[in-house]
C-alpha cells in the first residue's frame, strides 16, 4: 500500500495517490509495498528502495547508511503491545533533502496515532526533517508508555508473590499464573531494550551524518539521545526485577517442594516402626513363644503406636515438624 502525504498550514495532509503522483509529496509511506509501487516510487525519487530480506539484517552497515545524499536508517519498532505476546519488527526510514519515505512490513500503532496527531494545527511540521523527527519522538513516547505499562505489571507480580494476606494454597496455585507473567514482562523488556538499542544507534548515525543539509535535526537529536538512555536504563531496572521475581518465585517453589518431601519423609520414618514389629509378628515361624500369650495382640498393637509416637514426638521436640 503506498501512502502519501503533503504539509499544508504546518500539518500533514493525506493526498490520493490515485490523483497525486509521490513527488508531491512530503512523506511517503510504503506499508507492504508491491514490487510495482516499489519501482514506481524508485523511479520518480531515484532512491532505492530497500528490500524486507535486506531490512531484517543485523549487520549495522546494512540498516544505518547513506546512500546518492540519503540517509538509510532501520529500526526495530514493537508491535501490538497490549497482546499477550508482542513482536518487533523492522521500519526503513529514508530521509533526503525534500522528502521522506518509510518502508515497513508492519503495522506499528505508532504510525496510526502519528498521522492522527500530525493533522492537528498545533503540529508545526514545516518540511521532511520535521515530519521524521517528530515520527521518531513519537516513536520515544510511545515506547515510554510501553515501559510504563511493563512497570505496573511488574509492581502488580511483586504485591502477588511477597503478600502476607494469601493463605498458603492460593499462593500455591497461583505459582503458574506468575511464572507466565514473569515470563511474559521479561520477554516484553527484551524487546522493549531491543528496540531502544536501534533506535539509539538510528539517533546516533542521524548525529553524524546530518550535517549542514539537516540543521534542525542536529537541534532535537541531543534531546532525543538523553531520552533514549533514560528509557534504557529504566528498562535494565525493570528487567533486574524481572529476574528478582523470578529468583523469588522459584525460591518459594522449591520451599514448598521441601516442605512436601520433609512431610513423606516423617510420615516414612514414622511408619516404619510399625510396620517392622507387625513384620516380625506376621512371620510363619512354629516357635514364636510370644504368639501363645494371651496378651500377645494387644501388646503388639501398643508397641506399634508406641513406635510411630515416639519418632513424631522426637521430630516435634526438634522442631523439625
Amino acid at each position: 500500500m503506498l501512502a502519501l502525504y503533503a504539509i499544508q498550514n504546518e500539518r500533514l495532509v493525506p493526498i490520493d495517490p490515485a490523483t497525486a503522483s509521490p513527488m508531491d509529496a512530503v512523506w511517503i509511506d510504503l506499508v507492504n509495498p508491491t514490487a510495482e509501487e516499489d519501482a514506481e516510487v524508485e523511479r520518480l525519487t531515484g532512491i532505492v528502495i530497500p528490500t524486507h530480506e535486506e531490512m531484517v539484517e543485523i549487520e549495522i552497515s546494512s540498516r544505518l547508511y547513506s546512500e546518492n545524499n540519503a540517509l538509510y536508517m532501520t529500526a526495530s519498532l514493537l508491535l501490538r503491545g497490549e497482546a499477550p505476546m508482542p513482536q518487533s519488527a523492522p521500519v526503513t526510514f529514508i530521509l533526503t533533502d525534500e522528502r521522506l519515505v518509510t518502508v515497513r512490513y508492519s503495522e506499528p500503532s505508532v504510525f496510526r496515532t502519528f498521522v492522527q496527531q500530525a493533522q492537528k494545527a498545533d503540529s508545526n511540521l514545516k518540511n521532511a526533517d520535521s515530519v521524521f523527527i517528530t515520527l521518531i519522538e513519537a516513536i520515544i513516547d510511545r515506547t515510554a508508555d510501553i515501559l510504563e505499562s511493563i512497570s505496573v505489571d511488574t509492581d502488580a507480580i511483586s504485591s502477588s508473590v511477597f503478600a502476607t494476606d494469601q493463605t498458603e494454597e492460593s499462593i500455591r496455585g497461583d505459582y503458574k499464573d506468575l511464572l507466565r507473567r514473569i515470563g511474559r514482562s521479561g520477554d516484553f523488556t527484551s524487546k522493549v531494550r531491543e528496540s531502544l538499542v536501534s533506535i539509539g544507534r538510528l539517533v546516533n548515525f542521524l548525529t553524524a551524518e546530518c550535517g549542514e543539509q539537516h540543521p534542525e535535526l542536529h537541534e532535537r537529536t541531543g534531546a532525543i539521545s538523553a531520552d533514549i538512555r533514560s528509557l534504557t536504563d529504566h528498562a535494565t531496572y525493570i528487567s533486574n526485577t524481572t529476574v528478582f521475581l523470578l529468583d523469588a518465585t522459584v525460591g518459594l517453589i522449591t520451599i514448598d517442594q521441601n516442605n512436601i518431601i520433609k512431610i513423606v519423609s516423617v510420615v516414612s520414618v514414622v511408619i516404619m516402626p510399625p510396620t517392622l514389629i507387625a513384620s516380625i509378628y506376621g512371620m510363619n515361624f512354629r516357635f514364636m513363644p510370644e504368639l501363645h500369650w494371651a496378651v500377645s495382640y494387644p501388646l503388639a498393637l501398643v508397641a506399634m503406636v508406641g513406635a510411630a509416637i515416639l519418632p513424631y514426638w522426637y521430630f516435634k521436640r526438634r522442631g523439625w515438624l
